[in-house]
């Protein structure tokens, strides 16, 4: 799906990380993963590319973020 058709879709929600930094971070849409898919992209290219997770690989990246980093 064109990044177009994804934001007529989704409502973004973007990385608590990206306030404060230049906004160098992601955005992505909660309320689709449902759908077994998750929608991320670049919060400083809205109109850029899309990636479509598998809920699942969501899931797992971000479980290995937090134990990277637990303050996350």
């Amino acid at each position: 799906m064109a990044p177009a058709a994804w934001s007529a879709f989704v409502a973004w929600e973007k990385s608590s990380y990206s306030e404060g930094n230049g906004g160098q971070c992601l955005e992505w849409a909660p309320a689709h993963a449902p759908t077994g898919v998750v929608p991320v992209r670049d919060s400083k290219s809205p109109d850029g590319p899309v990636l479509a997770l598998p809920a699942a690989a969501w899931s797992a990246f971000l479980r290995g973020v937090k134990r990277r980093h637990p303050a996350v």
